[in-house]
Order: C-alpha cells, then structure tokens, then sequence
C-alpha cells in the first residue's frame, strides 16, 4: 500500500456543474474565459490519458493524492489558499495545512503539457518535502 505523503489539489478557474461547465466553455469559446489548468488536464471533451497516468504516478511512486476541484466546490480551507490566484494546484500536508504549490504564472507557462506539469511538479515536490 502507498504511504500517502499529501495531496496536490488542482483548483480550475471556473464552477463545477451544469450550468458552470456550459459557461466555461461558452466565454472559452468566444475569448472571455480561460484556465490553464484546464488546458494541462482536459481535451475538448474529457480528462486527457496521460493525465490520468500522471495522477496514478503521483500516487503509487510518490504517495501523493490528486484532487482536482471547481471554485464553487473548494472548502474554507482551499478557498483562503486560493483565492484570487486560480488556476492553482495547491499542496495539503497531512497535518492539513496548505500552501500555495504552483500559481496561474507556473500553470500558464506549461502551455497545455501534460509532460512539463509532470516535470514542474516533481522538482517542486523535491524542493518542499
């Protein structure tokens, strides 16, 4: 079984649901909204494969637990590490702490790849723990 060291949660800049999907995708479409989080884990349509397969590494090689959430789906907690600073991937400790993990800048210079996230994410996690 993997010793879980934390969690990395991934905070898209757009609301969960229905209604907050089709709004996504609507001012995506016409220029108005973006999230490069997004972009890194998402196709058009669904969850990228080689995300999947980044998640699962997280996890089995370095024990860290990937949530990915909405804004209007985020706790007190992840609200207030945040807020204003979506997309983000924040980094729970298992004393549930917070800290800030990657910002919009990091997420944004990424430019849609899987591949770099993995790399950004791996040297980080050195430096932190």
């Amino acid at each position: 079984m993997t010793n879980i060291r934390g969690t990395l949660i991934g905070v898209y800049n757009a609301d969960g649901g229905i209604a907050g999907e089709l709004s996504y995708v609507f001012g995506h479409l016409i220029g108005i909204r973006s999230c490069s989080l997004c972009d890194i884990s998402h196709s058009p349509i669904k969850k990228k494969a080689s995300f999947k397969e980044l998640e699962q590494h997280l996890l089995t090689e370095h024990g860290f637990v990937v949530r990915m959430i909405h804004l209007n789906e985020r706790n007190e907690r992840e609200k207030k590490a945040s807020e204003g600073r979506e997309p983000c991937m924040l980094l729970e400790y298992p004393d549930q702490s917070i800290s800030m993990f990657l910002d919009s800048t990091d997420l944004k210079a990424l430019s849609g790849r899987v591949s770099s996230l993995k790399k950004l994410i791996l040297s980080r996690l050195d430096m932190y723990l």
